[in-house]
């Protein structure tokens, strides 16, 4: 299992058009850790307004009595792909990966896949 700040590391290393990456605890809202271009894009705060998108899923899927979890969701602007992806893993509940990536750069299946693989390994 990959340690958090490694983990957040290889994301930006290894998903081609990573421009940041954030743990973000959505019970709170605060990012327990980041890493990207600060210039590009605060993460603090994109942690804190993408927490109120995770919990209004939730609620949705709680008021219609939806079976299943979130795998992830996909925000698709016109120059980045916001990708969440809450944590499964039993130290990771209440969680979410937020990784932000440069739509002329990144392969979005490619991401998808990548970022799956590195929550699945990831130690909280």
């Amino acid at each position: 299992m990959a340690h958090m700040d490694s983990a957040l590391a290889d994301m930006m290393s290894t998903i081609e058009g990573a421009i940041g990456v954030a743990l973000v605890d959505y019970t709170s809202g605060m990012a327990l850790a980041t890493l990207g271009d600060n210039q590009a894009l605060d993460l603090n705060i994109a942690a804190a307004g993408n927490t109120d998108v995770v919990r209004a899923k939730m609620r949705t899927m709680e008021m219609l009595e939806l079976q299943g979890a979130i795998e992830d969701m996909l925000i698709t602007l016109t120059a980045q792909y916001h990708i969440i992806r809450p944590v499964t893993g039993k130290s990771g509940s209440g969680l979410f990966l937020y990784l932000v990536l440069d739509r002329k750069r990144a392969n979005l299946a490619l991401a998808r896949h990548r970022l799956a693989r590195l929550e699945a390994d990831l130690e909280v």
